[in-house]
């Protein structure tokens, strides 16, 4: 046998240390690299420079519209998540598989699609625009719009993270608590929702970023109008279409706080995730 040759102890380390040095660099190059990037840009022309880019009057505007929008659709998604999740993970009835469909539809629908169908159906001359013209409430190009574009891409991910678990547990626990007397409200605060609270703050977390940082959807139905109807992504395109790089780069710093903050919650979830199942 030959005296250099490796063990299978030594030759596995090899293999883990040559396949976590190449997740390092796939690392570095999409991650760290355009981060630095982003905020080298940011700071280029100094702290004042970067304050006054994100203190102005239209990125605060977008900034305030964003936490609007967020404000609005996350709550909705994470009540129709929970009711999803009951029923698709609890219950089987006829039309639960169409019905799995259509939570993963946004998933399959492009968002620029998805914007143009909310244009098609709420717009001026779309199948409700007329109607809503004369009642004097604007959809599309108005916050409205904006708000349902959000809400349609960002339903699934409450609800996807709930169904699986709730398949999971079955309905035994729900079960044994109405037999013991307890009502529908007693059973979900007090059985169901402790064993799904970790995904569904999991979800939460996840349809949060989407919607801070939704582009496409939005893009469609919101008009571009500057003050009024700019989220804090399409800002930073109005930005940097007018070559105004460094307040684009200064705007997309607050939306990359937005992603750190998620990857972070992120892992403090998974860890307590995985402490409490020991």
């Amino acid at each position: 046998m030959d005296a250099y040759a490796l063990s299978p102890r030594s030759g596995s380390r090899a293999v883990r240390l040559l396949l976590g040095a190449a997740a390092l660099a796939v690392l570095g190059l999409f991650l760290v690299v355009p981060l630095a990037a982003v905020f080298a840009e940011a700071f280029r022309n100094g702290a004042a420079a970067y304050l006054a880019s994100v203190r102005h009057p239209d990125a605060l505007a977008a900034l305030r519209l964003t936490l609007l929008v967020a404000a609005i659709a996350v709550p909705l998604n994470v009540a129709f998540g929970l009711a999803a999740g009951w029923a698709l993970g609890k219950f089987r009835f006829p039309g639960r598989s169409v019905l799995l469909a259509l939570v993963d539809l946004p998933f399959a629908v492009s968002p620029v699609v998805a914007g143009m169908v909310l244009v098609l159906v709420f717009g001026r001359t779309g199948l409700l625009g007329p109607w809503l013209a004369a009642h004097a409430f604007p959809v599309v190009f108005a916050v409205p719009g904006i708000v349902l574009a959000t809400v349609f891409v960002t339903f699934p991910f409450v609800a996807r993270e709930l169904v699986p678990l709730m398949q999971a547990t079955g309905s035994e626990e729900e079960e044994a608590a109405r037999v013991l007397g307890a009502g529908f409200l007693t059973t979900f605060l007090r059985v169901t929702l402790p064993n799904v609270k970790w995904a569904l703050l999991y979800g939460t977390i996840l349809c949060t970023a989407r919607a801070v940082g939704e582009f496409g959807a939005v893009s469609v139905v919101s008009g571009h109008i500057r003050g009024r109807t700019n989220t804090l992504p399409l800002h930073v395109e109005v930005l940097y279409d007018e070559y105004d790089f460094q307040g684009a780069f200064a705007v997309a710093t607050l939306l990359t706080g937005v992603a750190l903050v998620t990857l972070v919650l992120q892992a403090l979830l998974g860890r307590r995730r995985r402490e409490e199942r020991r």
